[in-house]
């Protein structure tokens, strides 16, 4: 194996991040984008496992405001991640990647069902493995699958892909241009601050099994390699990281010089 930093990563990809210059569905040349950058990290010897989104197909949230209920709105949304996996797998084999799709909704014409020791031994063989159907369960989000399975993964650490988001800031930077970036953050003041990156459970998760995640810019070329080789690519949350924010008087009391909202 080429010398990386982590060994076994999961990434997580919205289903938004699909649709590219569309406002609906999936746009292929996206798709075969997203396959190239796990292509690059698969050839280093890193073993790969992805949660995928369905957002781009169907939301949880949009069916309630058709007045469904919320759990069987939430299970079309699951069924949306699957068809997302579905595609994506095609995609990387035909790029010669050797994948499998495991979903937490039994869907044995398509997919595996989810297996926690088997999706383990697929990763040590090699095999990138997709995780579709979320948890299973309504009222969970993606985010919150994606923790999930990191931590029954054993991952090394959880990259969180975004948007022409290139990481955390301590303000919107699009309502503030003076918006600061932050290389990296704790656990303990990504939740004492309230910053939005990633649902409080999911974090939690993250925290407990003390898992790392990176939020970054997958539109940006090379970022999943860059970053499982060690390079600092957009924002690193961990247990014990100080922000560029903090800093320690003469009495060793910890000082914010700006407070992130």
């Amino acid at each position: 194996m080429t010398a990386v930093k982590f060994k076994r990563i999961l990434l997580k990809l919205s289903g938004e991040a699909l649709v590219g210059s569309a406002h609906f569905g999936i746009d292929p040349v996206i798709v075969n984008s997203i396959a190239d950058e796990v292509l690059c990290a698969h050839r280093l010897g890193v073993q790969i496992a992805i949660v995928v989104g369905g957002g781009n197909i169907f939301r949880g949230v949009q069916g309630s405001s058709w007045g469904m209920d919320k759990a069987a709105a939430d299970y079309v949304g699951m069924l949306a991640t699957i068809m997302n996996c579905l595609i994506l797998q095609e995609v990387l084999k035909a790029k010669g990647v050797e994948t499998r799709v495991q979903t937490a909704i039994a869907m044995p014409a398509v997919a595996e069902p989810f297996i926690r020791l088997k999706a383990i031994r697929h990763l040590e063989k090699g095999r990138v493995v997709i995780f579709g159907g979320g948890t299973g369960n309504p009222h969970v989000t993606t985010d919150t699958a994606a923790a999930l399975r990191a931590a029954e993964m054993k991952a090394d650490v959880l990259l969180m892909a975004k948007n022409n988001v290139d990481g955390i800031y301590d303000d919107d930077p699009i309502k503030n241009p003076s918006a600061k970036k932050m290389n990296t953050i704790s656990f303990e003041h990504l939740i004492r601050q309230g910053l939005k990156v990633m649902d409080p459970a999911g974090v939690s998760i993250c925290q407990q099994n003390n898992i790392p995640f990176v939020v970054f810019d997958f539109a940006k070329l090379g970022s999943i390699e860059r970053i499982v080789r060690g390079e600092k690519v957009g924002t690193l949350v961990g247990a014990s990281l100080k922000t560029e924010f903090e800093t320690e008087n003469k009495t060793g009391t910890k000082e914010k010089k700006v407070e992130a909202r």
